[in-house]
């Protein structure tokens, strides 16, 4: 069908009872799968999903609620990691979070600077969690600025107006499960004002399972939903939404 979920766990415990089985039957609606990272153990996971199905990617990162354990060999690790296969296309998922403040904030900050710049050493794109960090996010994508920093605000939450500052520094906006909830409709309205070429979906599996499915387990077959809602927000066929995000996600993540 040429769905293309950006950002799913699939390495998460949610599915240790019938992984293989899950993604057996997603072959079969799924064009391609990026797996996330929260730290280097399930960095390792990933890419070794990856590995193992042609249509998985991986990419590998230290989540801003991991950053209390994170250190320079640590990051150095996962920059090894990064370099050692041409499955792993991005660096993620990293950023703030604010909403439990697991490592406090300077701890956070700190450690996005330093993944930020690792991803431009490396020339990957990054995959930013902002949760209720909108204006600090923004400014460290500023100070950071730079020709080869590039990347996707993953299951955005933020407003339409916040939305266009972060694609004026070339960033790709990605919808989850929660803009298809019948009472988002500030997220209805962001996603309105992203243009096509600048649009992406995703699930964020095995969390924020959207409708019909809700209270179930989310996992990749789920972007379907996503893409039926932005198609309707933004008035286009289905299809043709379908096909404007698999190329973006393969444009922003160098899949060819």
């Amino acid at each position: 069908m040429g769905l293309f979920d950006t950002h799913a766990h699939l390495y998460d415990k949610a599915f240790d009872r019938d992984r293989d089985e899950v993604i057996q039957r997603l072959r079969k609606t799924l064009d391609y799968v990026v797996i996330p990272s929260e730290d280097l153990p399930t960095s390792r996971k990933s890419l070794a999903l990856a590995e193992k199905y042609d249509f998985l990617y991986s990419a590998v990162g230290i989540h801003p609620q991991e950053t209390g354990e994170a250190s320079e060999e640590i990051l150095k690790e996962i920059g090894d990691l990064a370099q050692s296969s041409p499955k792993v296309k991005a660096i993620g998922e990293i950023g703030l979070d604010y909403h439990y403040l697991y490592s406090d904030k300077e701890t956070q900050k700190k450690w996005f600077g330093r993944q930020i710049e690792l991803a431009k050493d490396l020339d990957l794109p990054f995959l930013i969690h902002d949760r209720e960090a909108h204006g600090d996010t923004l400014a460290i994508l500023k100070a950071h600025r730079g020709s080869s920093m590039r990347g996707i605000l993953h299951c955005y939450s933020g407003s339409a107006e916040m939305a266009q500052e972060f694609m004026k520094l070339g960033f790709y906006i990605s919808f989850a499960g929660p803009v298809v909830f019948p009472r988002s409709i500030r997220l209805k309205e962001a996603a309105a004002s992203v243009p096509l070429d600048r649009l992406l979906i995703e699930t964020d599996s095995p969390y924020l399972t959207p409708p019909p499915n809700r209270g179930k387990r989310n996992d990749p077959s789920n972007v379907i939903y996503v893409a039926e809602e932005l198609a309707q927000i933004k008035k286009v066929p289905v299809e043709e939404l379908i096909e404007i995000t698999k190329k973006n996600g393969m444009d922003i993540y160098g899949i060819e």
